[in-house]
């Protein structure tokens, strides 16, 4: 038997001003031909996975690419084509195989094409023919389009979120794709729209028990497995939108009841989820009125660079410093001038550093501040996801009016508390740290947290829903309006 795997992923945000070009992939996560043989970052951890299961199993093992970009702007059509054509030629000179199995995004958007995902699984049939095993591994927050599920045997997503299950749902899809190629079953696979867009978190209830239910349906009366597509909210596409999706050993009926019943269960909680956010002042006011030496963490949503911002806005830092907030730390601010000019001063320099607000309106002014240098690296490296390690570059860590800045050179959300302290940037003397993150930073702070604040700052990624300029979207949702199946 034969096994054939690729990797490509990346995140559109179609609202974003940041182009997705060749160098954004072509970086530290662009591995050809052996991402399953290296360290684990977020791009190759489920490759790691089917490679050391195929060879335990005497399956022969032919990689492909394996390419991600931070999530941005819409890709550039040239370099998707030339990205998804050398998987497909790679593809044809290995045939003949027995299972395709990608790691891939689900959201990515390229110039001409609104789904990357679905137009290259749908090229990978017509290759291989209608026998050979399918399957795909996805983000929670895709786009489930009718040309992924027409061209895949299997569809399988992550279902935390923060994504701390990447390999575990890798091992899933690879144990499902296994069986079918051994004609032991036979899956298809059903969607259920639920015309919402929302972000559910899945560590907290209600959602948690939810996500244990369908775990706990699957591998029985025939279920092989349940998933949640949460959506990607920030994409001006005709199926963006959260969607269930079932996979079931050869009875379609019973998949499409089954993602009716949990599809029944998200509407009903709708308002205990239904997402509420602080105004900057508020999250720094519930700061302050935390014990002392207390740490809340304060998620800036809006400067999420995992949503494709910039994560260079400077509302927050500016606020902190114009209320004389002190005991505060922010990051990770990406600006790689910055960064530059720190290493020029060298560490226990105070100088003028212009920082921020470099990518637009939506990363608010540059802001003018006398920055002590207190630390520096040359390749600066957080936790994160699924136990990967991910690089923002060259750091620093500066100091300004007893406000704590990290700033880095490759833009990269905030996962884990390495990423102030592997610097020296403590945060058990902080009241406050500001991570520029929407949820991924949950569980390595939410421990050391005496309560996590969500921040919408004016004028980054939207996060009110309904206000989300979506011109294309199929079908009316909630909670835009109240009820979109009346």
């Amino acid at each position: 038997m034969r096994l054939f795997m690729a990797g490509l992923l990346t995140e559109t945000n179609t609202f974003s001003p940041m182009p997705t070009g060749r160098a954004s992939f072509m970086g530290r996560t662009y591995f050809r031909a052996d991402a399953s043989r290296q360290a684990p970052v977020w791009s190759n951890v489920p490759q790691i996975a089917w490679r050391r299961r195929a060879e335990a199993d005497g399956i022969e093992v032919i990689e492909s690419l394996a390419a991600a970009a931070q999530p941005a702007g819409t890709t550039v059509r040239s370099v998707y084509e030339e990205l998804r054509d050398a998987i497909l030629a790679d593809l044809k000179a290995a045939l003949p195989v027995d299972i395709v199995l990608m790691n891939m995004h689900g959201a990515m958007v390229a110039e001409g094409y609104d789904d990357c995902e679905g137009d290259t699984l749908a090229r990978i049939r017509a290759i291989v023919g209608p026998r050979c095993i399918i399957g795909v591994e996805l983000d929670l927050h895709c786009h489930l389009t009718e040309a992924m599920r027409e061209a895949a045997d299997l569809i399988v997503l992550y279902k935390e979120y923060p994504h701390t299950d990447v390999a575990e749902r890798a091992q899933e899809l690879y144990t499902l794709a296994l069986a079918a190629a051994r004609g032991e079953t036979k899956p298809v696979i059903a969607y259920r729209d639920l015309r919402m867009i929302n972000g559910w978190h899945t560590p907290v209830e209600p959602v948690k028990s939810f996500v244990a239910d369908m775990k706990a349906a699957e591998g029985r009366d025939g279920i092989l497995s349940v998933s949640f597509g949460h959506g990607f909210p920030w994409a001006n596409v005709p199926d963006v939108g959260a969607r269930m999706v079932v996979v079931a050993d050869r009875d379609m009926a019973k998949a499409e009841a089954l993602a009716e019943a949990f599809a029944q269960r998200i509407w009903a909680m709708r308002e205990t989820t239904r997402k509420r956010f602080d105004t900057p002042d508020q999250a720094i006011d519930a700061a302050l009125a935390a014990p002392p030496g207390r740490l809340v963490v304060v998620a800036e949503m809006t400067d999420n660079a995992g949503g494709g911002a910039a994560s260079d806005s400077t509302t927050m830092l500016r606020l902190l410093l114009e209320r004389g907030v002190q005991g505060a730390a922010i990051g990770m601010v990406w600006d790689p001038v910055a960064v530059a000019m720190c290493f020029e001063a060298g560490v226990g320099a105070t100088f003028p550093l212009r920082l921020g607000g470099k990518m637009g309106p939506t990363s608010d002014l540059p802001i003018d501040i006398a920055a002590t240098v207190r630390a520096l690296s040359d390749d600066h490296a957080q936790t994160s996801l699924s136990g990967g390690r991910d690089s923002v570059g060259a750091a620093a860590w500066i100091e300004t009016e007893g406000v704590h800045v990290i700033i880095g050179s490759i833009r990269q959300q905030v996962f884990n508390p390495d990423m102030f302290e592997s610097l020296g940037c403590r945060l058990s003397d902080k009241r406050i740290v500001v991570v520029k993150s929407a949820q991924h930073f949950y569980a390595g702070f939410a421990p050391i947290a005496h309560s996590v604040r969500y921040c919408s700052v004016p004028g980054g990624m939207i996060c009110d829903y309904p206000a989300i300029p979506l011109t294309r979207i199929r079908t009316p949702w909630w909670p835009k309006v109240e009820d979109p199946f009346a």
